[in-house]
């Protein structure tokens, strides 16, 4: 194992910022996570529904802030595009082959959740199951595809937006809530939210790619004003608490993000660079950092097929004679969420499998084909 990890090592490029790696490493962990821990697949009467703890417990409405790490995925990958498109073409790459790879790297895995959901869903029809049981569980593994349709938009104009200041889609965020909830305005303005507020973090990273946003004062800026600018639109803006979508309530910060997704991103963003300095450190153990490399060769496969990970757990739970406590039951006591978290090594498992078993569609073919440099270079920025 040891000589493995060296050899992970040794294949780094030596200029390489590993915290970066790191950064995305944990924004995908926040996302897998905090979908395990608020959805919940109810069976009732035959059916199965989702249903959220958030729902039933409001206290836990703070816990999501933990969780939804979105603007840190979109922090990385602002910097990623930036270096990535200079890099790209000091090598002599036109803007198609530079975007054509990436995107490459994001249709193939995307590619083949759907055509493996589009048989599931028609065998489980065929096989009997309630039309609302499937739609259910297409949903939740389709629903998160809206975030890489995203971030495909942000990544093709990164050449347009590298050097867009983010206070100006701030400002269009800003505006468009002002409009909507302040001057009671159409609810589809929200949607321009979708791309002005993931824009914020976009133009953070990649100004931070650029060399722009160096020093601790930048990151403490960004972490306490936008700490600030979240609490005081949360007490006294009416925003909700959670940072992650609620079944039934009014107004979701997520879908589409509102002025409070955006500051509390702000304030990630901050944090992310505060990390960076200890993150490189920490990561000159070569165990640290072989977890976080393995993590980020994978990391759409397991954006991708993590929700299938928790179905399948569950699916294999109904085989009990009763509901399973943290599986099957509603979500409405502090003991569903304690057995919840019992349950998230058997999908931690299911998901490693998954991993296996598609992550030859983000790589291009099999890893073990593959020599550790190589390996590397497919997420090189």
């Amino acid at each position: 194992m040891r000589d493995l990890f060296r050899r992970i090592g040794a294949a780094t490029p030596a200029g390489r910022d590993r915290a970066v790696d790191a950064l995305r490493a944990l924004a995908i962990g926040g996302v897998v996570v905090g979908h395990w821990l608020v959805t919940a697949l109810v069976v009732d009467s035959g059916t199965m529904r989702a249903a959220s703890p958030l729902r039933h417990m409001p206290q836990l409405a703070l816990s999501s802030w933990v969780f939804q790490t979105l603007a840190v995925f979109f922090l990385v990958g602002g910097w990623t595009g930036a270096r990535g498109h200079v890099s790209a073409r000091a090598r002599g790459r036109t803007y198609g082959q530079w975007l054509g790879g990436r995107m490459a790297r994001l249709s193939r895995p995307v590619a083949a959740v759907l055509i493996v959901w589009v048989l599931v869903a028609v065998a489980l029809l065929a096989s009997g199951a309630g039309l609302e049981t499937v739609r259910v569980l297409v949903k939740l593994v389709y629903s998160p595809l809206w975030f890489l349709l995203v971030f495909a938009a942000l990544t093709a104009v990164t050449p347009l937006v590298a050097k867009l200041h983010p206070l100006w889609p701030f400002a269009v965020v800003a505006l468009v809530d002002l409009v909507r909830y302040g001057l009671g305005g159409p609810a589809w303005l929200g949607w321009i939210n979708l791309a002005a507020g993931w824009l914020v973090p976009y133009c953070l990273g990649a100004a931070w790619g650029r060399g722009r946003l160096r020093g601790g004062a930048t990151g403490w800026a960004l972490l306490l004003g936008g700490a600030a600018a979240t609490a005081a639109l949360v007490g006294w803006g009416d925003y909700p608490v959670a940072m992650v979508g609620v079944p039934g309530a009014a107004i979701s910060n997520l879908n589409p993000p509102t002025l409070v997704a955006v500051t509390f991103g702000v304030a990630q963003c901050g944090a992310a660079l505060l990390l960076a300095g200890p993150l490189r450190r920490v990561l000159r153990r070569p165990a640290a950092w072989a977890v976080v490399a393995s993590v980020n060769l994978s990391a759409m496969t397991i954006f991708l097929w993590h929700q299938t990970a928790m179905i399948a757990v569950t699916a294999l739970g109904l085989l009990a004679d009763a509901p399973v406590p943290g599986l099957h039951t509603v979500p409405d006591t502090l003991g569903w969420m304690l057995a919840r978290l019992a349950w998230l090594p058997a999908f931690l498992l299911a998901l490693l499998v998954c991993v296996t078993a598609f992550g030859v569609y983000e790589h291009g073919r099999p890893v073990r084909e593959r020599r550790p440099a190589q390996e590397l270079e497919v997420w090189r920025a």
